[in-house]
C-alpha cells in the first residue's frame, strides 16, 4: 500500500527534504546556525510509471521554476530520478523505516516486530490498521536488514540521498483529530498502543536499570523507559547514517511537528540523530490548530537544533482546503521562524507552485 493510501487511512505520513548542499554527516550539535543560502523547497511524490519522459520534463522543469530543490520519491524508478536531475533537482529515495508490513518478511521473521504492554505482536496484532506492523529497534537483526536496504538503494547511481519515515515506534497517542475517527479516547497511554515490551527490551532495561519494564507500576511515566526507548531509534538512525556517509550521500527523516511531540506520542528524539535534513510533519489540521502554530513549531524545532541541521516545515495541503492564501502565510511564518523551507504533500498544482515560487525569493 502507498503513502497516499495510508494517510487517507490513518492521517500520519512524511514529506520530502532535503537541503540545499549536502553538508557532511552532522556528529553534534553546533552553536551557531548554518548560513542561510536562500529559500529552497521539498516535495514528497509517489513516482507514476505511466508518465512518459516528455511530461515529466515539464514538470520538473516547472517544480525548479517554483524553487523546489529536492524531491523524494516513494518508490524507485529510474525515469522519474534522472529527469528530476537533469532538470537540477535532488533525487532522493524515501524508506519507510520501522513499519514493514511486506509479507515475505511478516513469514519468515515475525520474531522481529514490536511487543505492546499486552504482549501482542504487531506481526499479528496490528495497531489501528492492518498495516501498522512495527519492527523491533532493540534486535541487532533489524538494524543488520534496514542497513541493507539503504545500502542497496544508496548504491545506484541516480539516487542522491536517503530520506526515512515511520523512523519511530507506533503512535501510543494519535494526533487529537484522529481519535474519533478510530472511536478511542487517548488522554492517557493505553496498552495496546505501547510499544515495545518484546523480551529483548525488557532484558536490555532490565540489565541497565535492574527492573522490568512490566514491574514497573505506572511504566507509561517512567522517564528511564521512555529514555530507553529514545536511543533504541537513534541508534537506527545512527547505523543508517553511517551508510550514508560511506556512500557521500545525505540522510534526512520526516518526524513528528515538534521534538515534544515526537518524544511524547512516537519516542522520537529527533533533535539528536545525525542527519543532513530534518522535516517535522507540522500538520496544524491533524492537531485541531490554525496555521499561526506552524510558525511556534518551526520555532521550537530550530530552537532545540542549535544548528546541527536544516529544518524544512512539513505542511498538509489538504488542511489548507485551498485557499492559496493561507499557504502562501503558512510559508511565511515557516520562514521567518527558522525553517529553510517547507516540504509538501499533497497534489503540487500551479497553484501551489506559484506560491512556493513566491516564497523562494525570501
Amino acid at each position: 500500500m502507498n503513502k497516499r493510501h495510508f494517510i487517507k487511512a490513518l492521517g500520519i505520513g512524511g514529506l520530502a527534504i532535503s537541503g540545499p548542499s549536502l553538508p557532511a554527516i552532522a556528529t553534534g550539535k553546533k552553536e551557531t546556525a548554518p548560513q542561510k543560502k536562500g529559500v529552497q523547497h521539498r516535495v514528497w511524490i509517489n513516482p507514476d510509471h505511466k508518465d512518459t519522459a516528455a511530461e515529466l520534463q515539464q514538470r520538473y522543469a516547472a517544480y525548479r521554476k517554483a524553487g523546489i530543490a529536492d524531491i523524494f520519491f516513494e518508490a524507485d524508478s529510474e525515469l522519474h530520478f534522472k529527469t528530476a536531475k537533469a532538470n537540477g533537482i535532488k533525487a532522493h529515495r524515501w524508506m519507510w523505516t520501522m513499519n514493514r508490513g511486506e509479507k515475505d518478511l511478516l513469514a519468515s521473521h515475525p520474531e522481529w516486530y514490536a511487543k505492546n504492554r499486552k504482549g501482542e505482536s504487531c506481526a499479528d496484532h496490528p495497531p489501528y490498521v492492518d498495516y501498522y506492523r512495527w519492527l523491533c529497534p532493540s534486535k541487532p537483526e533489524v538494524v543488520n536488514y534496514l542497513k541493507n536496504q539503504v545500502e542497496q538503494i544508496l548504491s545506484k547511481d541516480y539516487v542522491d540521498g536517503i530520506h526515512l519515515d515511520y523512523v519511530r515506534f507506533c503512535d501510543v497517542i494519535l494526533p487529537v483529530n484522529l481519535w474519533s475517527h478510530y472511536g478511542i479516547d487517548q488522554s492517557k497511554e493505553l496498552p495496546e498502543y505501547d510499544f515495545c515490551y518484546c523480551e529483548q527490551c525488557r532484558d536490555a532495561y532490565k540489565s541497565s536499570y535492574g527492573v522490568d519494564p512490566l514491574q514497573i507500576e505506572h511504566p507509561d511515566q517512567s522517564p528511564s523507559w521512555r529514555k530507553f526507548r529514545y536511543d533504541r531509534v537513534t541508534n537506527v538512525v545512527k547505523n543508517l547514517a553511517q551508510v550514508a556517509q560511506q556512500h557521500k550521500k545525505p540522510i534526512s527523516a520526516a518526524v513528528f511537528p515538534t521534538p515534544e511531540i515526537a518524544k511524547r506520542i512516537v519516542r522520537q528524539d529527533w533533535t539528536n540523530w545525525p542527519l543532513n535534513a530534518v522535516c517535522p510533519m507540522i500538520y496544524h489540521g491533524f492537531y485541531r490548530e490554525n496555521i499561526v502554530w506552524i510558525g511556534d513549531a518551526v520555532a521550537e524545532g530550530v530552537k532545540a537544533l542549535h544548528g546541527a541541521f536544516p529544518l524544512y516545515a512539513g505542511l498538509f495541503l489538504p488542511d489548507f482546503k485551498g485557499n492559496y492564501a493561507d499557504l502562501q502565510e503558512a510559508v511565511k511564518l515557516a520562514v521567518n521562524n527558522g525553517a529553510a523551507g517547507v516540504s509538501i504533500f499533497g497534489d503540487v498544482n500551479t497553484e501551489v507552485l506559484k506560491v512556493l515560487q513566491q516564497t523562494a525569493k525570501m
